[in-house]
């Protein structure tokens, strides 16, 4: 009958003690993996984790973001996440668990937005989109230039700056620098139909070269319904192997000399003087690279530009932004009156 007891007791003591480790262990599972585990007030944050980051920057990271390392730091071990840490952007709402930030660690690689125009100089590129993704400036620079890709795709460090198409473009902040110019060709190809292309040849004209031309007309007027005009003048003195005489390159060529910073509202006479190749009062042809991004409607207007016989044109003052064209230099010169009135009237010199 004792030993009844005795066993009972010992029993009831055994299963205690197995229900309290068991306990103790479902706590310490819930714990590590389930319990609330954010330290921000914010709903949310993002988590930028760079390439080739180690245990001790990506500790330095979450760190502060939990409230219990201890437990997070178990989780990720025991999850292995730690032998494979993520680069990317990733983001952890307030109050998520353990396992919920691991997984959004794990699987949840947010893209970025990426976009740009209206920029002079690939400098300029590099330098914005250095804001979106991973990839600082210089690597992209040095990715532009590259000379094996320069040589294997027909460019040169003039030209390159054609490739790059203005719009917005989705990558992951983790991008390198070269996914994002090998991106950048792939879209740019993309562009280049064989209608497009068809159309370039039209106008003995390349891919590359049609850029540039629009890159100019675009420089030259906001005006988006202008710009087929244009375009036909520009053409029209390419084919007569006249030099273009385009005043945005003399711009881009005083820039060069003086800094891209520099406000210019008028071009006098020494400007047309500038040696650059970009200078078209001094050099026949095209110049060697764009002397900006030109966007699509720029592009469009030179691929399906207006068939005319003008050859000259000079800023409109009664219709800002616009121009009046001409056939022959003795009817530019009378309408370029007007201009040159406008520009003494409102003591405009440079």
């Amino acid at each position: 009958m004792v030993n009844k007891k005795l066993y009972n007791i010992v029993l009831s003591l055994g299963i205690l003690s197995f229900l309290i480790i068991l306990s103790l262990f479902v706590f310490d599972y819930y714990k590590t993996y389930y319990l609330e585990n954010t330290n921000f007030k914010e709903e949310s944050v993002f988590v930028y984790i760079e390439s080739g980051s180690g245990l001790k920057s990506f500790k330095n990271q979450i760190g502060p973001l939990v409230k219990d390392s201890t437990t997070f730091f178990n989780a990720a071990y025991k999850t292995k996440y730690l032998l494979n840490i993520k680069a990317g952007k990733y983001k952890i709402k307030k109050g998520f668990n353990n396992k919920e930030i691991i997984n959004s660690l794990r699987f949840n690689n947010i893209p970025v937005r990426v976009t740009f125009n209206n920029l002079e100089r690939i400098e300029n590129l590099a330098s914005r989109v250095s804001k979106f993704i991973e990839a600082d400036s210089l690597s992209l620079m040095n990715s532009f230039f590259d000379p094996y890709f320069l040589t294997e795709n027909n460019l040169n460090s003039e030209s390159i700056f054609s490739i790059f198409l203005p719009n917005t473009y989705e990558f992951y902040w983790n991008t390198a620098a070269n996914e994002f110019r090998d991106k950048m060709l792939s879209q740019y190809n993309s562009y280049w139909t064989e209608s497009k292309k068809e159309k370039a040849r039209l106008l003995n004209l390349s891919p590359i070269e049609v850029s540039v031309l629009a890159s100019i007309v675009q420089r030259e007027t906001p005006k988006v319904d202008e710009r087929p005009t244009i375009s036909g003048v520009y053409y029209n003195r390419l084919k007569k192997n006249m030099k273009l005489q385009a005043d945005p390159t003399v711009v881009y060529t005083i820039k060069q000399k003086k800094g891209f910073d520099t406000k210019i509202r008028r071009v006098l006479y020494k400007d047309l003087k500038i040696k650059s190749p970009y200078n078209t009062y001094l050099n026949r042809g095209l110049p060697p690279g764009p002397i900006y991004m030109p966007d699509f409607s720029s592009i469009e207007a030179v691929l399906n530009l207006e068939n005319h016989n003008f050859l000259f044109f000079v800023a409109d003052v009664k219709r800002p932004g616009y121009h009046i064209f001409a056939k022959t230099n003795r009817e530019h010169n009378r309408n370029k009156r007007q201009y040159t009135n406008w520009l003494r009237k409102n003591n405009i010199r440079r």
